[in-house]
């Protein structure tokens, strides 16, 4: 049972933290002053505060500050003898930049607002310093028991000593954030991995920097090194707060990252005598001010990562998606430039025949003298197709077996324009998924035509949707699935849940000669700030090799033909 506010005032003339009697004659006579409500009655049971817009006298020991121009402004305060209703919370935010430090003892007087969610006191007419006191952690473990959410603890210092994983790093450039889950990373509910969005949800939890501030001039846990999607940490220990929708721990201890997530040099061997690869390049264009690179130094720095990453591949067939559909002229420059750096000749590209209207475009680059072109190449004009695919048979050049590779871009997941069967019919699959559908149908017609195919590309559908499952009815079987381990079954990362967007399915005549299959993650684990851009990018982070050369990891697959 919650105590009344007439049992506070006897605790608080007891002396609350420890004070005795005599003791309250040195302080100053507002802290004579009684609270006039616990903090658990300012929270209440619920979202939001029982007592909004009221002004109410709260006593509480300082648990966090935050108070610099470049931070929160305000600080958290606790009671230190909590109720007995676990459903509300002991804690509180106070905006104010009247002095305080963590272990003060404090008595506020302030209205009780909801500020985006977060119940605060704004403004803090009195913020009276009576002495010090002090608050353990709540310990907690996600996810909470029972389908509890976060509300009841949002103001309060907690510590959560599992181990929790980095899932998302998209935003720590931008605002210092990372989101960190529960038994490992997440995967998207219809990767296949038996995850659900509610269990997800239940799982995760972003930890913030206690700042506002855009673009931070010191950007956290990028020393000793940049963190990594998949690292993990125990022990993070914070306030929890709210804002822009989600909780926020905002750590009172520095969080420290265990390196569990090692950068792979390299990609895993996959054997055979012939290797190829899909790779989403992220908009190499050629023109400025598009897609890709705004001015030439950006370029420059975009085409150097690219020319690390296929280099690293070293495939002897490559299949490219996000090219800028200029004919040859933006492949060519890619090409170009790896054989600058490989040898004169030793990459070439296939023409596509019909690349469609689209900006973008899928490529194809290979080595000659690993593989020759049979006959020419070949698309679909099929208006399915928003970019067609490119279609090249090969054999190569120490044998006679044919294989065909089909390159694809399907369509993307986004929403504008999507109405009728196409709009997001709340499956987890996104808009345009009968698009991509009616698509793969499509191209499983074009390879159950093909010698030995091998679909690859992004086709913007996980492993367990629709698409995929209508190309696998079709006799096309994920090499991925077979060669690689379910939790390194990933190739993108959106909103903190990783997935397979890029795919190897190989017909049941071509599987027989697959020798391996690996994901070279070098782009969905690393925050963006370490991509080709120069806007808000700090230049220390930049280096001339493969990682964050684009946001998609490239496949890879081991063929063995004679």
């Amino acid at each position: 049972m919650r105590r009344t506010a007439a049992a506070l005032a006897t605790v608080l003339a007891a002396g609350l933290a420890g004070g005795a009697q005599s003791a309250a004659a040195a302080e100053p006579p507002t802290c004579g002053t009684p609270a006039d409500h616990r903090i658990a009655e300012v929270q209440g049971d619920g979202d939001a505060s029982p007592v909004a817009g009221r002004t109410v006298r709260v006593e509480g020991v300082v648990t966090a500050d935050f108070q610099r121009p470049d931070q929160l402004g305000g600080f958290f305060i606790q009671d230190p003898a909590p109720d007995r209703d676990p459903r509300t919370s002991e804690g509180i935010f106070v905006y104010s930049t009247q002095e305080v430090a963590e272990g003060d003892r404090v008595l506020v007087t302030g209205r009780a607002v909801e500020y985006n969610g977060l119940t605060e006191l704004s403004p803090a007419s009195a913020v009276n310093v009576c002495g010090k006191g002090r608050v353990a952690p709540a310990h907690v473990r996600l996810p909470l028991k029972g389908g509890a959410d976060l509300e009841r603890y949002e103001g309060m210092l907690l510590r959560f000593g599992q181990k929790l994983t980095a899932t998302e790093t998209y935003t720590l450039g931008r605002y210092g954030e990372v989101t960190v889950s529960a038994g490992g990373r997440l995967f998207q509910p219809t990767d296949g991995h038996g995850t659900t969005q509610a269990g997800n949800d239940a799982r995760r939890l972003l930890v913030d920097d206690g700042s506002n501030v855009q673009n931070p001039d010191t950007i956290p846990y990028t020393d000793p090194r940049v963190l990594r999607i998949g690292d993990s940490a125990h022990g993070l220990t914070g306030v929890l707060s709210y804002g822009f929708g989600e909780y926020r721990l905002q750590p009172t201890e520095q969080a420290r990252f265990a390196n569990t997530n090692r950068r792979p040099a390299k990609p895993r061997h996959v054997g055979g005598n012939v290797r190829v690869a899909s790779f989403n390049t992220l908009n190499w264009f050629t023109t400025l001010g598009e897609r890709g690179a705004d001015t030439a130094a950006e370029q420059e720095r975009q085409l150097t990562k690219l020319v690390a990453a296929l280099r690293g591949l070293d495939a002897d067939v490559v299949g490219l998606m996000e090219v800028e559909n200029n004919g040859d002229t933006a492949v060519g420059a890619l090409v170009d430039r790896l054989n600058q750096a490989a040898g004169a000749g030793t990459y070439a590209w296939v023409r596509h025949p019909y690349p469609g209207t689209d900006a973008i475009h899928v490529a194809l680059v290979y080595k000659p003298a690993k593989v020759t072109p049979a006959g020419a190449a070949r698309s679909s004009e099929d208006p399915v197709f928003d970019r067609p695919p490119l279609v090249q048979t090969f054999r190569p050049a120490s044998g006679r077996t044919p294989f065909t590779v089909i390159v694809n871009h399907f369509k993307s997941k986004g929403c504008d324009g999507a109405t009728g069967p196409d709009a997001d019919q709340g499956d987890g699959q996104g808009c345009y998924n009968a698009r991509r559908v009616a698509q793969a149908g499509a191209i499983g017609a074009i390879a159950a035509e093909s010698a030995n195919p091998l679909v690859i590309g992004d086709l913007n559908a996980y492993a367990a949707e629709d698409p995929v499952e209508l190309l696998a009815g079709a006799g096309l079987a994920s090499q991925t699935k077979r060669f690689v381990r379910p939790g390194e079954r990933y190739s993108y990362v959106f909103d903190g849940q990783s997935g397979e967007l890029d795919h190897a399915l190989a017909g049941r005549s071509l599987a027989r000669h697959v020798t391996g299959a690996t994901i070279w993650h070098i782009n969905a684990d690393e925050p963006l700030f370490l991509d080709y851009n120069t806007e808000f990018n700090p230049p220390e982070f930049y280096r001339p090799d493969a990682f964050r050369s684009s946001d998609h990891d490239p496949v890879l697959v081991g063929l063995r033909l004679r």
